[in-house]
């Protein structure tokens, strides 16, 4: 890699758009795309460089980091750009692509010569925008070193977890399967204040300071209560990594009752109308017909 590492970001929604920002305060080159090009050109203020096609996009950089949807999107949009790929280029795969949706990626990167890190992330917006992720990695030894300026730039700490792609992929579904879980209980518990007529800052009292107080439950219970959902992490994306923590459940011949019902919860969520909200909008699953935060 050069003195400069230079690196393509595809996919600048709430999670790329910020790691794209972080990189371009480090000091990287960055080049960025994203379908929605609205998306993407307000990082052209950052310094970075808004490519017209995959393709543009990585053309001679050092690291071309995935943020999309899904697997499929991730695998769709990989080969739009594979005429500027070249071999040996680092492929730094965020996406939360499931036990189901990495193999494939994992082939393509075999099929075009790319060196492949499996590199989940943990955090939402706010330490996306801090440079505050987890990065959850899993390759080659030898790649690590000239990742490390990508890696600083996005997250607190990375933690390498092997070298076999797949490894950081089944950490983070382990992960998701408990943020995910106490998301739900923070919403069913106001929920059922609400239908109670009990003052939800009663509960956040009784459990002030306590071994079942966290800073989590504070923050979605802010905005259940203000009723603000602008998306740290919205609805919908929450509702199809629900669906991949389960899938790895049965693949694993594990049963997940909690996913399993959390993943409905974020449905009818959905279905309501609030699937581009903030997860915490699992609460309106809890009712029948519209409602607002309180």
């Amino acid at each position: 890699m050069s003195d400069r590492t230079s690196v393509a970001v595809l996919g600048t929604g709430i999670m790329g758009a910020a790691m794209a920002r972080n990189l371009c305060r480090a000091g990287l080159a960055v080049r960025v795309w994203n379908r929605t090009s609205a998306k993407a050109e307000p990082l052209a203020a950052e310094g970075a460089r808004v490519a017209a096609d995959p393709r543009e996009a990585v053309e001679n950089a050092d690291v071309v980091l995935t943020m999309l949807h899904d697997g499929p999107v991730t695998a769709e949009i990989v080969r739009a750009a594979a005429p500027g790929l070249r071999a040996g280029q680092v492929w730094l795969q965020s996406t939360t692509a499931g036990v189901d949706g990495l193999p494939a990626l994992a082939e393509l990167a075999r099929e075009y010569q790319l060196t492949f890190v499996d590199a989940p992330v943990l955090g939402t917006r706010q330490p996306a925008e801090a440079g505050e992720l987890v990065v959850l990695a899993a390759g080659p030894r030898e790649a690590r070193s000239g990742l490390a300026p990508v890696l600083e730039a996005v997250g607190a700490r990375t933690v390498w977890v092997g070298e076999e792609p797949g490894a950081a992929t089944r950490l983070k579904l382990v992960c998701n399967s408990w943020v995910l879980t106490v998301t739900h209980g923070v919403a069913e518990a106001l929920a059922l204040a609400d239908g109670l007529g009990v003052d939800p800052q009663g509960f956040l009292d009784a459990v002030a300071g306590g071994p079942l107080d966290m800073g989590y439950l504070r923050l979605k219970a802010q905005a259940v209560r203000s009723g603000d959902f602008a998306p740290s992490f919205a609805v919908d994306t929450a509702a199809k990594d629900a669906r991949l923590v389960v899938s790895a459940g049965e693949r694993a011949g594990v049963r997940m009752d909690v996913a399993v019902a959390g993943a409905e919860r974020f449905r009818r969520a959905a279905e309501q109308g609030h699937g581009g909200e903030d997860m915490a909008a699992s609460y309106f699953a809890s009712f029948d017909g519209e409602r607002t935060g309180r």
